[in-house]
Formats: C-alpha cells, sequence, structure tokens
C-alpha cells in the first residue's frame, strides 16, 4: 500500500537530509551505552539515514522496510523487505543486541506482529527502542500525515511493551532538539514558550519546542 512512500513524502525536495540523524544516533549510542560491534536491527529504515550513521558507529547493522525504495538508500548495508504488521520479520531468533525503530509504529494499525516479532528476533537482554510522535503534543496536526494510523503517549508505549513481555520497560517524553540533549534546563524554556508557538510552524526550534517524541525501551 505505501511502497511509493519515501518518493512521496520524504523526497529530497520536501525534506532535506539534516546532520539531526548522527547527532540522534551518537545520543543514543551514548544513553543507552552501545558498544561497537553490536548487532542492531533497524524497523522502517526509510531513507537509512539512521541506519547509515549507526553503521559509521561501527555497529554492526540491518534494515527492515515495506519499501523496496529503501534499498537504494542503503550505502551497501543489507535491507530486507518486510510487512512489519503482517510478515515474520526474516531472521532468525536470537539474532540482534538491538533493534531501533523511529516515527514507525504510529503507522501501524496493530503493532502486536511488530512488537511479537521484535521480541522474538532480539537476543536475551536485547533492547528494543521506540519513537514515536507524542499524542499529547502533536494531536493537533497528528492526522495530517495520512499514513499515521494510532496515536502513542509515554502511558500506552509502556503499556505495549509490558503486554509482550519486555522487561525493565520505561517510556519518557523526548525533545528533538540537541542542544536540549546537552543543556536539559533548557527543556523549561521550551516548556514556557510551548503554548505560544504557532501549531505549523516552520521555525525547527520553535516546532521541536513544542512538538514532542515519546521514546520508549525494554529489555528481552
Amino acid at each position: 500500500m505505501y511502497e511509493n512512500y519515501l518518493s512521496t513524502i520524504y523526497n529530497e525536495n520536501d525534506r532535506p537530509k539534516t546532520n539531526y540523524p548522527i547527532k540522534l544516533c551518537k545520543f543514543l549510542f551514548e544513553k543507552f551505552n552501545f558498544k561497537e560491534g553490536m548487532s542492531l536491527l533497524e524497523i522502517g529504515c526509510g531513507r537509512c539515514e539512521t541506519l547509515n550513521k549507526f553503521k559509521e558507529l561501527k555497529l554492526n547493522v540491518t534494515g527492515l522496510d515495506v519499501s523496496k525504495e529503501a534499498i537504494s538508500f542503503s550505502d551497501g548495508v543489507v535491507v530486507k523487505i518486510c510487512n512489519i504488521e503482517k510478515q515474520k520479520i526474516p531472521f532468525e531468533d536470537n539474532t540482534f543486541d538491538i533493534i531501533f525503530s523511529k516515527s514507525l509504529i504510529e503507522h501501524l494499525s496493530e503493532p502486536d506482529n511488530f512488537l511479537k516479532e521484535s521480541r522474538r528476533v532480539l537476543k536475551k537482554n536485547g533492547i528494543l527502542i521506540t519513537m514515536v510522535p507524542d499524542w499529547e503534543s502533536n494531536y493537533k496536526i497528528y492526522f495530517d500525515d495520512h499514513t499515521h494510523k494510532t496515536p502513542y503517549t509515554k502511558y500506552s508505549l509502556l503499556d505495549a511493551y509490558n503486554i509482550f513481555g519486555f522487561n525493565g520497560s520505561k517510556a519518557e517524553l523526548f525533545r528533538q532538539l540537541p542542544i536540549v540533549w546537552k543543556y536539559p534546563y533548557l527543556n523549561y524554556f521550551c516548556y514556557l514558550i510551548s503554548p505560544f508557538i504557532p501549531v505549523r510552524t516552520k521555525n525547527k526550534f520553535f516546532r521541536w519546542s513544542r512538538e514532542l517524541m515519546v521514546i520508549g525501551w525494554g529489555l528481552k
């Protein structure tokens, strides 16, 4: 159904590439204490921007996406095609140390197969990391994206992890502003100005001050 979503929605004209993916990957690498040589599967790898940056950080990376277009962005990395709502992940049990997805689970009408299959192919003590737009701060524009199906809060994402048997699961709000990662006290400033920011502002600092993500994680 969404085989051409990359060229339609994520084309270079509408959404040009930035240096954000490498900043995010470095942040996650440090936050979750990744080690060089760990195996990582990114589900919904899209243009492979984070996948290729994780490779630069010397993780052993593999991608999965519903669109064959993703392969053209893979820079030699193995990318397999899979409809994660309906198909099994094409890998054996206990294959990966890390499974990562960003802006994927909200596109699924039913997340059950994604969660069940992710747990299956993770190694023991492997980690599933999920980033999803936060419904509470995005509800006015959430369905501007026709492919969004299911809204999430940190509470619903945490419930999903717990239902599917992940251990030590946590979920928290996350601002996509690298300066806030470095200086967390700026979260208070963003919180104060967010009610006054126009809903569809094109200024990235103001937009990401207002629109939050949820980041969830749990262990097999």
